[in-house]
């Protein structure tokens, strides 16, 4: 097994705990901002999977893919961030006192 992976399949393990975490916390926690968290958590693990899936070779890579493989090879390991952004943004928003 190479090093590479060795690491994705340890991110994919702890990725995996995480999203279970964070489905729970998803049916107990109704807040836009905390869904929204849940939410790129779920995407960050798409990513990684994504990522397994390329490594394995059951995905064609982003030099063979044409078409939406290589939308997804841009997107999968942006979308967390941008989520984590949106509901940072929100807190921010519900946080500000109004004027």
């Amino acid at each position: 097994m190479s090093t590479e992976l060795a690491a994705l399949t340890s991110r994919f393990v702890v990725m995996a705990v995480t999203t279970f975490l964070a489905i729970i916390v998803w049916s107990r926690v109704r807040d836009a901002s905390w869904m929204l968290i849940v939410v790129g958590i779920i995407a960050g693990y798409a990513d990684i999977l994504y990522s397994l899936l390329l490594e394995f070779g059951l995905l064609p890579g982003i030099s063979q893919s044409t078409g939406i493989s290589g939308i997804l090879a841009f997107i999968f390991p942006n979308a967390p961030w941008v989520f984590f952004s949106i509901a940072f943004i929100t807190m921010i928003q519900r946080k500000r006192p109004r004027i």
